[in-house]
């Protein structure tokens, strides 16, 4: 039985790899998104040797001489309203877009995946409480629902002993406690459609035969579940993370730029709203670079996600 596991398992990603390398369109967002990623990883490890050794990171030293120039060879994006590398501040800013995508992706995945396919697969009143629940959530306005969970924990306003233990869980992911309210608000809104799908798969592959065979063999509920109902809906998971990822990124500029999410680290919202006051005195490069660098991360995920979306379904590896 070992001897015919494994064979399958390499030729799937084999015909994955395959598939992947067939659009040229999908290999260049692949090759876009891990620079991106590989960027903020390095910006992680950069911020943190700067609180060790306690020095000014390199994206926030600026100079008042130099301020609101225009793009040139030493400043190829130009600098801001204190004399900032715009340049530097836009790549470094790739830190917060990667965390915050990974992490509230991340939640909305598990939130949306448990309780889809315990509703799926055990239908009755677990299916009615389930889908009772994402009606709720789903009525929700998603931007004004992050935005005053921001504000509740950026302003203060939040219970003292629930407001340390932001504190203390910001402290662990290295991030602000405003931003993890950003993280844990678009995670919690936004699990709904992939919850929906993954129950409504779940109620499919529950009636098959191998599934029904399980069951006769007494495999418990837990073993059918991983076993043999998780990995037929892997495809659906890594295609919702990769798009989820991408409305984070773009949430998270929208919430920065009216001021609730990062306050002291460079991010791409922050820069639009800085440089947004400046545009009518033709000093664009600000906005622009912001902008840019957003674009390019969108766009690359979403040609991931639909490159992946027909590589992975299993309707199409035949």
């Amino acid at each position: 039985m070992p001897d015919g596991t494994v064979p399958e398992k390499v030729s799937f990603l084999r015909e994955l790899c395959r598939r992947l390398l067939k659009r040229k369109s999908a290999v260049l967002a692949l090759v876009v998104c891990l620079a991106y990623i590989l960027t903020a990883l390095f910006a992680e490890g950069y911020s943190l040797w700067c609180t060790s050794n306690r020095t000014e990171p390199v994206y926030q030293q600026g100079n008042l001489a130099e301020r609101f120039q225009p793009p040139c060879r030493e400043h190829w994006l130009g600098t801001d309203y204190l004399g900032r590398d715009v340049l530097t501040r836009a790549v470094f800013a790739s830190r917060t877009a990667v965390k915050v995508g990974v992490i509230a992706s991340l939640i909305s995945a598990l939130v949306g995946v448990s309780l889809g396919i315990i509703a799926g697969y055990y239908g009755g009143r677990t299916d009615h409480v389930v889908v009772w629940i994402y009606s709720t959530f789903a009525s929700m306005p998603s931007l004004l629902f992050i935005l005053a969970f921001a504000l509740l924990v950026s302003k203060g306003f939040l219970y003292p002993p629930l407001e340390k233990g932001f504190a203390f869980i910001a402290g662990l992911l290295r991030t602000e406690p405003g931003m993890l309210a950003v993280y844990l608000g678009i995670g919690l809104t936004g699990w709904v459609a992939l919850c929906r799908v993954v129950r409504a798969e779940t109620m499919k592959l529950r009636e098959r035969q191998y599934v029904l065979a399980a069951k006769t063999l007494g495999q418990s509920d837990l073993m059918i579940l991983f076993k043999h109902i998780l990995p037929n809906l892997a495809h659906l998971i890594i295609v919702y993370f990769t798009m989820r990822f991408a409305f984070a990124v773009m949430t998270e500029v929208i919430v920065s730029y009216l001021g609730l999410g990062v306050q002291f680290e460079p991010s791409w919202g922050v820069m639009i709203a800085d440089g947004q006051e400046r545009l009518w005195r033709g000093i664009w490069w600000e906005v622009g670079g912001a902008t840019a660098f957003m674009f390019v991360l969108v766009l690359a995920l979403n040609m991931l996600g639909d490159a992946l979306r027909d590589a992975l379904d299993p309707r199409l590896r035949v």
